[in-house]
C-alpha cells in the first residue's frame, strides 16, 4: 500500500519539481554564495563558521514544501472528461476505502520520499561548503536533524493541503512566507512566542544562530515541531474523514 502511494507521488511531473528543486537549489547556492562567505569569513565578520551550509538549505526546503502539497493536490485533480467534476479523490477511495488507513499510507509514502531528499541534499550541500570554504566536519547528528525536519515540512504542508484541499493557495502561502516574507519572523518583533510557529522553531533543530532573539535548544524545537504537526494532521484527518470525496 505505502509501495503503491510512492510509486503514485514519483509519477506525478509537479512532484518532480519538487525533487529536482531540493536536491540541486541547495548545493548550487554554496558556489553562488561562497566568494562572498569566502571573505566574510577571512575579515572576521563571521565569527562562528558551524551554521556556514546548514544555512544553504533552506532554499532547498521548498522541495519538501511541493511534495506535501502535490501528494494531496492531486487527488483533486479531475478524473477526466468523462467523469466532469468528479476527482482523482474518488478512484483513490474506490481503491482504498479506509479513509484513515488512505491518509496513513500517503504520509508515510510522503516521508519514506521526503527523507532521501532531504538526506542526500543535506549530506551533498554541507560536505560541498566544507571542499570550498573552510568550515568544521560534516555533523551527522545536525544532518539528521535537518532531515527530521524536512519530513516535518512535508507533512506540515500534506496536513495544511487537506484542510483547505487547495494546493495552489497552500503552495502559495509557503513559498510567499518562506522566500519573500517571513510573518512568522516578522511576528518574532512583536512577541517571543512567535519563534515557536512551525516554519521558525523548526530551524532551530539544525542551525546554532538563529536571527529571532529566542534561542530553543535543538531537542526541544523538534519536539514542538512535530506537535504542531500532529495537531495539523489530526485536524486534516477528521476533516477528511467528514467531507464528501
Amino acid at each position: 500500500m505505502v509501495g503503491a502511494e510512492v510509486r503514485k507521488l514519483l509519477g506525478l511531473p509537479t512532484a518532480w519539481v519538487g525533487l529536482t528543486l531540493g536536491l540541486i537549489a541547495a548545493p548550487l547556492l554554496v558556489f553562488v554564495n561562497a566568494p562572498a562567505l569566502r571573505r566574510a569569513i577571512e575579515s572576521g565578520q563571521i565569527p562562528d563558521v558551524s551554521d556556514v551550509g546548514y544555512e544553504n538549505l533552506g532554499i532547498g526546503l521548498l522541495g519538501a514544501l511541493i511534495l506535501g502539497v502535490v501528494a494531496v493536490s492531486s487527488e483533486y485533480t479531475s478524473a477526466g472528461d468523462d467523469s466532469p467534476g468528479a476527482h482523482q479523490l474518488t478512484a483513490t477511495l474506490l481503491a482504498m476505502p479506509r479513509r484513515g488507513q488512505m491518509l496513513t499510507a500517503k504520509a508515510a509514502a510522503l516521508v519514506l520520499v521526503a527523507a532521501v531528499q532531504g538526506a542526500l541534499t543535506a549530506t551533498a550541500t554541507v560536505l560541498l561548503t566544507r571542499t570550498v570554504l573552510p568550515v568544521p566536519p560534516i555533523s551527522p547528528s545536525r544532518v539528521a536533524a535537518a532531515t527530521l525536519y524536512w519530513c516535518l515540512l512535508a507533512l506540515l504542508a500534506y496536513a495544511v493541503t487537506l484542510i483547505f484541499r487547495n494546493g495552489i493557495i497552500t503552495l502559495t502561502v509557503f513559498i510567499v512566507n518562506s522566500s519573500v516574507v517571513s510573518v512568522s519572523y516578522l511576528l518574532t518583533k512583536l512577541t517571543p512566542w512567535a519563534a515557536y510557529l512551525p516554519d521558525i522553531v523548526g530551524a532551530h533543530m539544525f542551525l546554532r544562530s538563529h536571527p529571532s532573539d529566542v534561542a530553543i535548544p535543538p531537542v526541544t524545537a523538534g519536539v514542538v515541531m512535530a506537535a504542531w504537526v500532529a495537531a495539523l494532521l489530526t485536524v486534516a484527518a477528521y476533516l477528511f474523514r467528514r467531507r464528501p470525496a
